[in-house]
Formats: structure tokens, sequence, C-alpha cells
């Protein structure tokens, strides 16, 4: 009998070959996976961690005590993380039944493409989702919902070693067989075992997810390349790939919202969402008509 690492590659090889990769010709195509290839290479699970992202803080640590560097795309998973957390330190619930991983990404893309990783993750995280005929949006920039409650979500960070080098740290958490939710949850998530009415084999959604990450950040890099072909950037005009990919799956132009930092503890204005600019930024109209945009915060739907 496999293991459940060898399960989660064969369901990823699987997936490859069934992707929606966009129309894009066989020899992009192709190009596009191969960009991506590093993802999840190299996979370590546990059973319990504290939190994923440590875990590769402390592998890019040990790999340049011995002189070398973490490779691209080293995936940690653990069924169950007990000190988890999202953004602003909130408490992410991390039980048994769902897919906990963070992937690590070395700092090779340009500032432009950089920015665009959180997208490129969430476009994935949503990809996986849907494939199980659940109507998953996403809310800007990576929250996926599913009528309203979140069902993943995602937390991207960079990281420096001692030596320099960087990483930047795509930490990934899907709702799966995990139904009970702590109070102050229980009205804002859910899970796809009670979007489906059914289990699910988790080592099949985490091999989906791994196939659709390498799309994600394989066309993230092709997209780079393509702008450095065409010598055009997104202050240009220039319409990303990814981010045409990304918001065909976003729900968030048109709605109603507030807007902050850290919009759970203070809200700075009311808007509603016009559009997403050429570099993912979130274009919003105030109550007198005025426009702003935003590169960072987050958004509540009204």
């Amino acid at each position: 009998m496999s293991s459940p690492l060898q399960r989660i590659r064969e369901y990823r090889q699987a997936f490859l070959r069934r992707l929606d990769t966009h129309s894009f010709a066989p020899p992009t195509v192709e190009k596009i996976l191969a960009y991506g290839a590093p993802v999840g290479a190299i996979i370590e699970h546990h059973t319990r961690l504290d939190r994923c992202m440590d875990r590769l803080r402390q592998l890019i640590r040990e790999e340049e005590k011995q002189g070398r560097v973490l490779a691209a795309g080293t995936v940690v998973l653990a069924d169950t993380l007990t000190e988890s957390s999202g953004r602003f330190d909130r408490v992410w619930h991390a039980p048994e039944g769902g897919i906990w991983l963070a992937m690590a990404w070395p700092d090779i893309l340009l500032p432009e493409f950089t920015r665009l990783l959180p997208f490129a993750a969430g476009a994935a995280c949503c990809r996986t989702v849907r494939q199980y005929g659940v109507n998953a949006r996403l809310k800007w920039v990576n929250d996926v919902l599913v009528a309203g409650k979140k069902l993943a979500g995602i937390l991207c960070t960079t990281v420096q070693s001692p030596g320099g080098d960087r990483y930047h740290l795509l930490g990934i958490g899907i709702n799966g067989n995990n139904q009970v939710f702590p109070a102050e949850l229980q009205d804002t998530a859910t899970c796809l075992r009670s979007e489906l009415s059914r289990l699910i084999a988790l080592t099949e959604l985490t091999g989906r997810l791994l196939a659709e990450l390498q799309w994600s950040i394989g066309l993230l890099h092709y997209d780079e390349e393509q702008s450095l072909a065409e010598g055009l950037t997104c202050e240009e005009g220039r319409a990303s790939l990814l981010l045409t990919a990304w918001q065909e799956l976003s729900d968030t132009v048109g709605q109603q919202v507030k807007y902050g930092f850290d919009v759970q503890q203070k809200t700075l204005y009311r808007a509603v969402a016009r559009e997403i600019d050429p570099c993912g930024g979130l274009v919003m109209e105030l109550e007198d008509g005025s426009r702003v945009t935003e590169y960072s915060g987050e958004i509540f739907y009204l």
C-alpha cells in the first residue's frame, strides 16, 4: 500500500494532465509547467506542528549551515497545527481534517511580479476548490469564499536567511473535512465536507492543490518572461496573464466594501470596488465619487 505522500504525488501527476490551461498552445503549457515544476518537489509531512512556516524557517537555517540553499518549492505539510495564525496574528483554526501547508519560493521574480504571488496562490486554491463543483470565489486579495463564508485562506510573508538569501513563504489552509469551528467562526467559515455533504480524500485534495500551484506559479514566471519580451510593465497598462486569470475567479468588483489595513480592528472608509488595476491594486469609489487605489490592506464585503 502506498504512503500518503506517494498518493499525493500520484494525484498531482494525474491532475496535471487535466488542468484548465486557458487555451494556451502546447509548447506554452509545457513552458509554464516547467517554470512551476519545483512546486512540491520536496514535501515534508508531519502529524502535528506548531506552524508550517516556522518549520520552513528552520529548514532555511539548517540548509544554510550546510552551505546550501533550501530547494525552491519545498513544502511542509501538517495534519494539525497547534499555533497557526493568519494576518495580524489572528488565530487560524487548523484541526485534523483540513489541508495545512506552507511553501518556500526564492526571491527570483522582479518586484512587479513578486507582489502577484498572493494572487497566484489564491487562484490556485480557488481553482482547486472549484474542481469539486463548489462555486468558490476570490475576495481581493486571496480569501476563498463560498456564499460569503471562508473556505480557504492564504498568508504570504518574506523572510531573509542569516546569510542574506530571501524567500517568500506561502501559507495555505483549506477547510476540507473539518466541520467543527470555534463559536466565533461558525457563521463565517465553511468546509468542503459541508458543501458537498460527503467526506473528501485529503491526499487527493493536496495533489490537486499542488498541481494548481505548479500552474499558477509557472504562469506568473511566464507572465514575467512575456513582459520583458514586450518591454511593457503594469505601470504602463500591460494586462498581466496571471491577474487576468485571477479576475475570472473573483467577485470583488461591484461589491460594497469597508477597507482598512486591519479592517477587523479599524475601518478606514466604505466604498464600492470598481476594478482591479493592471498591477493588482483595488480601485474603489468613495461616497463623494472620488476614487482611491490600494495595494495592501484588506476589505470586508457589506
